[in-house]
């Protein structure tokens, strides 16, 4: 197979660094590549585990170029720092300023990973067959559709994350790691000799969930704190501080029970809080959804829905029109439906079927909301 080139999108971690040594082992000629997307724009500390976008990337391309040495195999360092400014941060501002719950690494995985690296990689002249990285998860083809499919090892599957991938990109692209559970990826790793075996996971997009940062020059305005009837309890520092289903750091009471955020009003610059049976939806609203197979849209279907990473599919009826709006119902209700953050469909043999950012909550009457 060393006629066939692969570039192995490395970040430093375990997982990609596995993922450019197996590949070399099984006979590809191998390219390391690395996005550079910090650009000491923001005072995120320095002591933060790291995080994907931090102070600690020089460290990590370091480990990339020893890994590269070892490996005896071409690096290069692509700078998206401009790209990442443009597609990732100022999305992450502009989504919380409205009153929604971003995933930038959704975006990021979609328009930077695979979408400029790959492309920027090409146009400065390094030539590959296929592009590769070190995450956890399958693709699959069925009935000549290529499709995500979620990874062996289900406590570690990032299917969720890269649903934006369409059939025709997946066809280029090779995932090491998607039939391996972490524990046998570090085991690997050990076996071959590679430095990073034991280094500790890092953590998406800014380390510890602070974005105060990235916030500096966008002065979110505090506002008042109402329950469901907009009676005022108390004062927020902003939205972008507070997220759907958050319960700690508000400041104020209803009684005995727990209080949680359950909306964002961007129009009023209010955070609405009340009881946790407030957070459940019977459905939401997604525009601009797309399908791995189009055809799927013609009639209503039943699928499983994840509305986070760290949720289980809901099983739930899906309706998309023409103009591309899906509707969805869940059989159950479910908890914390943020607009902001993506609705990932999933067939019962685990495919990606599609995915869209959610744009509204459906209230569940038989809850009193």
């Amino acid at each position: 197979m060393s006629n066939i080139t692969v570039a192995v999108g490395l970040s430093g971690g375990v997982d990609s660094s596995l993922a450019a040594s197996l590949l070399k082992e099984r006979g590809y000629s191998v390219i390391g590549l690395t996005m550079k997307i910090w650009k000491g724009a923001y005072k995120i500390q320095e002591d933060l585990k790291h995080a994907c976008f931090g102070p600690g990337e020089e460290e990590d391309i370091a480990a990339c170029e020893r890994l590269c040495a070892q490996l005896e195999i071409p690096y290069h360092v692509i700078d998206l720092t401009e790209e990442y400014e443009h597609r990732v941060i100022e999305y992450f501002r502009h989504e919380y300023l409205v009153g929604r719950t971003p995933n930038p690494c959704i975006i990021c995985n979609r328009e930077l990973k695979f979408g400029f690296l790959i492309d920027k990689a090409r146009e400065a002249g390094i030539k590959f067959d296929f592009f590769a990285t070190g995450h956890y998860v399958r693709s699959a083809l069925v009935d000549g559709t290529r499709y995500l499919r979620v990874a062996r090892d289900s406590a570690k599957d990032q299917s969720y994350f890269l649903y934006g991938l369409d059939s025709a990109r997946l066809e280029g692209i090779l995932f090491p790691l998607g039939e391996m559970t972490k524990e046998e990826t570090r085991n690997a790793a050990r076996a071959h000799g590679l430095e990073v075996a034991e280094k500790p996971e890092s953590q998406d997009f800014v380390g510890g969930g602070d974005y105060a940062p990235l916030f500096e020059n966008a002065h979110p305005e505090p506002g008042d704190i109402v329950d469901v009837k907009g009676n005022v309890l108390g004062r927020h520092r902003g939205l972008p501080f507070y997220t759907i289903g958050q319960r700690r750091g508000l400041g104020v009471s209803l009684g005995a029970d727990p209080v949680y955020v359950l909306a964002l009003d961007a129009k009023q610059n209010r955070i609405i809080v009340g009881p946790g049976k407030g957070l459940f939806s019977s459905g939401l609203v997604s525009r601009s959804f797309r399908l791995q197979n189009p055809d799927m849209a013609r009639t209503p279907f039943v699928c499983g829905v994840k509305i986070r990473q760290n949720h289980t599919p809901a099983r739930a009826t899906v309706e998309i029109d023409k103009a591309g709006t899906a509707r969805v119902r869940f059989e159950v209700p479910q908890r914390a439906v943020a607009p902001g953050q993506s609705a990932v469909l999933y067939s019962d043999g685990g495919l990606v079927l599609g995915g869209g950012i959610i744009d509204e909550a459906v209230a569940d009457e038989a809850l009193g909301n």
